[in-house]
């Protein structure tokens, strides 16, 4: 017969949850170009390349959306199916050259764009042509098509680099700043160059932003800091699908807060 105990039993010990990030895409500019000389940084689709994508996407019972419809679908169980579209730094051929065609297939997207540089040029890249930027009223037209605006920061800056006066600047000020412009204040962030630190995505968050997307956050992986697939001038169905599967297989990660 066993000896009495006073010792309680073990707790279970649960594991952490795996759960994958939902599949997200990254665009930049969408414009003709014949010179790969135009498109130093790998930033640049044409139509043509974008509409084989979203083509692409559908064969694969898939629709494209924005970030925000994205995340409130995945919270109601229902995001089976989409996957999210991102276009970064706000570009004035998104209006004339992607919107008709995310219009065609009927695709939402984000825009995440830099209410401080209203109607300039990428002058943060060195390398390549210059791109105009969306001005207010382009902005204020794009939200009114139906598509998300998020931000990108008022000036395109490094944050792991900005001091704590100047991060706050970047988004606070910029998210105010497109609530002026939209009449909404904007859901979703994009840090600029991708770079994140556990500084910038706690005061992200604690600027009130509903989710913020990145690159590769590797271990910052989350609800504010949400990977992202870069799609390029040459990716065709085959190079999307390796995408796809290379996406799957990198972010089951542990203890992800969506």
């Amino acid at each position: 017969m066993p000896a009495d105990t006073d010792t309680a039993p073990a707790a279970t010990v649960v594991p952490p949850r795996r759960t994958a990030s939902p599949w997200v895409l990254m665009y930049h500019s969408v414009t003709e170009f014949t010179d790969p000389a135009e498109d130093p940084y790998g930033i640049t689709v044409t139509p043509g390349a974008l509409e084989a994508q979203l083509l692409w996407l559908r064969s694969r019972g898939l629709r494209g959306v924005s970030v925000g419809e994205l995340l409130r679908a995945r919270d109601a169980g229902r995001d089976a199916g989409l996957v999210g579209l991102t276009f970064d730094d706000g570009y004035t051929d998104f209006l004339t050259r992607a919107l008709p065609l995310l219009r065609r297939h009927d695709c939402t997207s984000t825009l995440f764009v830099l209410p401080g540089r209203l109607g300039v040029d990428n002058v943060w890249d060195p390398l390549g042509p210059r791109k105009p930027l969306l001005t207010a009223e382009g902005i204020r037209e794009v939200a009114a098509s139906g598509q998300e605006i998020g931000s990108h920061g008022l000036l395109h800056q490094d944050l792991t680099a900005a001091p704590d006066d100047v991060l706050q600047q970047e988004l606070r000020g910029s998210r105010e700043l497109i609530r002026e412009l939209t009449g909404t204040l904007p859901e979703g962030f994009c840090y600029p160059y991708g770079h994140l630190d556990p500084r910038v995505v706690e005061a992200t968050e604690a600027a009130g932003y509903g989710y913020a997307c990145a690159i590769d956050p590797g271990r910052l992986a989350g609800r504010h800091a949400m990977p992202r697939t870069h799609v390029s001038q040459t990716d065709g169905g085959a190079r999307l699908r390796v995408k796809q599967l290379r996406h799957q297989g990198r972010q089951l990660v542990r203890g992800v807060r969506w």
